[in-house]
């Protein structure tokens, strides 16, 4: 579960990352479709875009990276065909960004087999935390 709010003493940061099994090689290699998805998923998690890059790796059977530096932080995907595999980070502070809708909806578009899902509280004050 995410934490919504912002401490009136922190920085709410929010990272949601993850592997993605058993994905379609043809997707994981379109450079042009995954540049949208990261892009669709900017505006899903309520991000503000900086700028977007995107580049293939890796010759022939290599894949794609997409990065998307966003005012909040970032979305980074790196793909690797041959293997039906990616990788997926969201990384955003503040109130307003959601990177748990941003996650679920590029899951739901690149439609992998399996996910394995890893949450991080990165706010300046832990939660469930008391001070003395």
């Amino acid at each position: 579960m995410l934490v919504e709010k912002e401490s009136s003493s922190g920085v709410v940061g929010k990272h949601i990352y993850g592997n993605l099994y058993g994905c379609d090689p043809k997707v994981l290699s379109n450079l042009r479709f995954l540049r949208n998805v990261v892009q669709d998923a900017v505006k899903v998690a309520s991000m503000n875009l900086v700028e977007l890059k995107a580049w293939k790796f890796g010759g022939e059977r290599g894949g794609v990276s997409v990065i998307a530096l966003v005012v909040e932080s970032h979305i980074a995907l790196h793909t690797w065909p041959s293997y039906k595999y990616a990788t997926l980070d969201i990384y955003t502070c503040g109130d307003n960004s959601d990177p748990e809708r941003a996650f679920e909806m590029v899951c739901k578009t690149l439609k992998p087999d399996r996910v394995v899902k890893y949450f991080a509280d990165r706010s300046s004050v832990p939660q469930g935390i008391v001070s003395p």
